[in-house]
Formats: C-alpha cells, structure tokens, sequence
C-alpha cells in the first residue's frame, strides 16, 4: 500500500489530540484554582472513573468489532494495518482506548454539573428506558437488510448501554443535558471529520452491501451515528459517575456535625 497507515493515522490524528488536551487541562489548572471554577475533572478521582469506562469500552466493544470486521462490514487496506488480534488490527483496539481518553479530556476542564430534584424520577427513567430499548427493536428489526445491516448493529449493540445509563440517572442526565451535549458533539464532529479522511485515503473501507449509500458531507450516515453514540455513552458515563462521587461525598453539614 502506498497511502497512509492506519498506525500513521494515530500518530497524526489522536496522538496530537489527546497530547493538545491534556496539556491545555494542565495549564488551566492555576487559572480554574484562582477564579474559583469547578470542573468536571477537577480532582483525581475522575481519571478513576475514565480508567474504569476506557476498560468497559473495550471489554464491550472488542467483539462486536471484530464481529463486524469478520462478516465484511468493514475491511482495511492493503498493508495499511501492522497485525492483527483476532479479525481487528491492534490499531483498531489502541482506537478503542484512545476515543475515550479523547473524549474524558475534552469534557474534564467544561463546568461541573448541577445536580437537582427530578419531580418525577421513576417516570423519566421509564420513558428513557423504554426509548433506548425502542431504538434497539429498530435496530434488530434493520438487521435483517443487507444495506441497514451496519446501523442496525450501531442501534442493537448501543441500546443496552443507553437503557442502563437512562435507567440509572436520566433525570440528572437530562438536568445536564447542555453539558453532555457540548460534551459529546464535539468530540463527535473530530471523529467524523479525521474518519471521513481515513476512508478518503483507503485507511479502511465500508462495505456497500451492509450500509445504506447515505452521506453526510462524503461520510457514511453509519460512522457519525457510531461515533455520536460512542461518545454519548463515554459522556453520560462519566457525569454519571461524577453523580454518584458528589452523592458519597460529605456534605457541610454532615462536616460540622
């Protein structure tokens, strides 16, 4: 192969990424102390939080990937990847680490979310529940097409993972809905843009028989779908696990007691 590596597309693409943000996170750090702004990253405990979701990333990906690879969904180039674990190159799961860590360092320095009282908690979980799991009939139901084949195994994979994430903190999720918005879309735009580069290069290659033929400015409609849920769960994830530190957390009056 004459193009690009995928192993060049780290070392260009992500590797850059991830060093510009967590350097740009460091040297905020006495600024935010000076003027007294509360982060979502603001203490170590939330690298704890990204470690643990980096590793669920993997251990639930891993094999739908390689699922996906081994039925055709996707194929790589020609001497573009340097070995292969299974049917995925090893870049493929160094990609799987590195979008999280991505994604944890561009929402650690956004504002620390506000937590309220749902009126109606039972009722929201319920509804959202129930929407992820509709999105999962869909996506089951799109299976069984050569050409959605490759959205419905984004929809069917995602919604067991947005159904507990729902079930869990919908209410909060939905009281911090601007946060893991901003969170989660523009980490996504990054991904779709460097994607739909690495396509163009030959990097990697989508199946026309398992995906619809819809673009969205030259990129598949299935890649910014998988990488707009990606992220969402990596987002939701990690403001949820924020949640449940503040709740363990003391509060002043338990102190002064």
């Amino acid at each position: 192969m004459t193009g690009p590596t995928y192993l060049q597309f780290h070392l260009v693409f992500l590797a850059p990424a991830v060093a510009l943000m967590a350097a740009t996170t460091v040297a905020s750090r006495p600024w935010r102390r000076v003027h007294g702004i509360d982060c979502v990253g603001a203490d170590r405990s939330y690298w704890v939080g990204v470690a643990v979701v980096t590793l669920i990333a993997l251990a639930y990906t891993t094999p739908w990937d390689n699922y996906l690879i081994a039925t055709g969904v996707w194929s790589y180039g020609e001497g573009s990847t340097l070995a292969r674990l299974g049917y995925a190159p090893i870049e493929e799961y160094a990609f799987i680490v590195v979008q999280p860590v991505l994604t944890a360092l561009w929402l650690s320095p956004l504002s620390r979310p506000a937590w309220s009282t749902p009126a109606h908690p039972r009722r929201s979980r319920a509804v959202a529940t129930g929407t992820a799991l509709a999105l999962g009939a869909v996506g089951w139901w799109l299976l069984w097409s050569a050409t959605t084949f490759y959205l419905g195994a984004i929809l069917a994979w995602a919604a067991p993972v947005l159904a507990l994430q729902w079930a869990v903190g919908a209410p909060q999720l939905w009281a911090n809905r601007r946060l893991v918005a901003l969170g989660t879309l523009v980490p996504t735009l990054y991904l779709c843009i460097v994607d739909r580069v690495a396509i163009e290069h030959g990097i990697w290659t989508l199946s026309t028989r398992y995906t619809t033929g819809v673009e969205i400015a030259g990129l598949p409609v299935e890649e910014a779908v998988f990488f707009l849920a990606t992220n969402l769960f990596v987002v939701q994830g990690l403001v949820l696990y924020r949640w449940v530190l503040d709740r363990r957390r003391p509060t002043d009056d338990d102190s002064d007691a």
